[in-house]
């Protein structure tokens, strides 16, 4: 190799070093502005709270989640049961942590989906206009005048009740939030100067979308998807309680609270933990959220 080759390489390689590194410090910029929020450390050690319980739930949990006990029917909370137990014995501390597996399928999995859908339609209304526009912007107003629960129902009944059906549901009952979103960030973003410059080098309106467009819309995406997360637990736990979400013996806190309100006189606790459950993760999802809506909005950082 050359001395000019070796000039040059290790030019690049100090390039790609110095940028290395401005990515970390701008990341522990980041970490240190969102964890400056009190809200922020608290959702986020609940958040990972769920995840150690849905991972490691056979662990943690002392019973199986299906073992009934008629001995030990509608007991109160004790050193053996810690959170009681249900009409059939069960433990209701071992049903809420294999629920949490239940809320973190819907969660993440009809939000993914109604994402990916609500990107996709979005981008194209919003980077080509027109007619695109025009039929796109129609079916998300009609999408999104249905109230989330009725058009879940709605779908779960042309389908059946189930986990699966559950997600699908909720996914397509909540795309239109993302693609308006979308759509606007993308009004603004195509009339930038570098979308300009990158269209009189002749690039593609697929590389364009993707390689310049769509990473300038991620910040609000983001923090969207952070507090949709907590509307579709809802959404299930309400379907759930309705018996149209997951299906016996697999545990939905949804399922727990309604199976227990025909003992909320002579045993509250059936329906008291799974709902405590249920209002602390979602607590904890829309703390984190506004504390990363704050953290990634440049206003507040001039």
């Amino acid at each position: 190799m050359s001395t000019e080759e070796t000039t040059i390489s290790s030019v690049k390689s100090t390039e790609s070093q110095e940028s290395a590194d401005e990515e970390f410090h701008r990341f522990r910029d980041f970490q240190k502005r969102l964890f400056k929020h009190k809200s922020a450390v608290f959702g986020f050690g609940v958040i990972l709270l769920l995840f150690a319980c849905a991972l490691f739930a056979p662990w943690i949990a002392p019973y199986s989640y299906d073992e009934q006990s008629l001995v030990d029917m509608m007991q109160p909370s004790s050193m053996k049961h810690i959170f009681g137990t249900d009409e059939f014995g069960r433990d209701i501390f071992s049903r809420i942590v294999y629920g949490s597996r239940v809320s973190l399928i819907v969660g993440f999995g009809a939000v993914g989906i109604s994402l990916l859908i609500g990107v996709i339609l979005g981008a194209l209304a919003g980077f080509f206009g027109g007619i695109v526009d025009y039929l796109i912007s129609g079916l998300t107003d009609i999408a999104w005048a249905f109230p989330t629960t009725l058009l879940a129902i709605a779908i779960i009944a042309a389908l059946e009740p189930g986990l699966s059906s559950v997600v699908v549901a909720i996914a397509l009952a909540n795309w239109a939030g993302y693609a308006r979103l979308v759509r606007g960030e993308f009004l603004w973003l195509r009339e930038q100067e570098f979308v300009e410059a990158a269209r009189v080098l002749g690039m593609s309106s697929v590389r364009i979308i993707f390689k310049h467009v769509l990473p300038n819309s991620l910040a609000p995406i983001i923090v969207f998807t952070t507090l949709a997360i907590p509307r579709a637990i809802i959404v299930e736990s309400a379907l759930s309680f309705l018996g149209l979400g997951a299906q016996p013996p697999i545990p939905s806190w949804g399922a727990i609270l309604s199976s227990g309100r025909s003992y909320l006189a002579f045993a509250p606790w059936i329906s008291i933990y799974p709902g405590l459950a249920i209002m602390v993760v979602v607590l904890a999802f829309n703390l984190f959220g506004d504390a990363l809506r704050d953290t990634l909005d440049p206003r507040l950082h001039e």
